[in-house]
């Protein structure tokens, strides 16, 4: 148990070890592309169900999730990825995709990314600019969509509608469902700690500025 995980509640804990122990069925298979892919899969499969049952209670409590297809405010707002779910959500991209596609993704990602890499970091967070996946009022890649993505879970709409318009004020907050949240990025922590150890190095993005990365790749 590492410094970090020792200040954990127990059930932070279980959600870390599960990312972790994730992590390790990708590194006991040779670290191939094929078996990390596997492992991530895994992981979303693993972060869906527990949403689908934190919804299903929510709304058992009267406490409906707003989420649906269409609404698209919180796709405007910056959204960060590991490299390897990035990696993983250019494989999904280069399977789907046409050439029309991928050009017209490469562009917009390369127009957000030309804007975002100049605002400092509050600035990036109050920042409104449509995803570059986002097409008709829908993500094109949902089911190879990042963890950040997955876990972003309203009760309300009309408090996502004045965040969007109103970023700045301190008391415009998207209502969101907590357990989710914190439970789908210690699983993703966990995930990449075990990576970690393991020798495979990783590293954050913004969604805009891995796709550039891609592209250019």
């Amino acid at each position: 148990m590492t410094e970090e995980t020792k200040k954990f509640s127990e059930n932070d804990r279980i959600f870390y070890g599960d990312g972790y122990r994730l992590a390790q069925s990708f590194i006991s298979e040779g670290l191939s592309n094929q078996s990390m892919f596997a492992a991530i899969e895994s992981l979303y499969s693993t972060i869906d169900d527990l949403n689908n049952s934190v919804t299903a209670f929510a709304e058992r409590q009267n406490m409906k999730v707003a989420c649906f297809k269409g609404c698209h405010w919180c796709c405007h707002q910056a959204v960060f990825a590991n490299s390897y779910e990035l990696h993983f959500l250019s494989e999904h991209i280069n399977k789907n995709f046409n050439p029309e596609e991928l050009e017209g993704l490469a562009k917009r990602s390369a127009q957000k990314h030309a804007v975002t890499s100049k605002l400092d970091e509050s600035d990036i967070l109050n920042y409104k600019w449509p995803c570059p996946l986002l097409k008709d009022g829908s993500c094109s890649v949902y089911s190879a969509r990042p963890v950040a993505c997955r876990i972003y879970l309203s009760t309300n709409q009309e408090s996502c509608l004045e965040f969007y318009h109103h970023p700045a004020h301190e008391t415009h907050y998207p209502q969101l469902l907590y357990f989710p949240l914190r439970a789908g990025k210690l699983m993703n922590e966990g995930f990449r700690a075990a990576l970690k150890e393991a020798g495979v190095e990783t590293s954050e993005f913004r969604l805009e500025e891995g796709l550039s990365i891609l592209f250019r790749n």
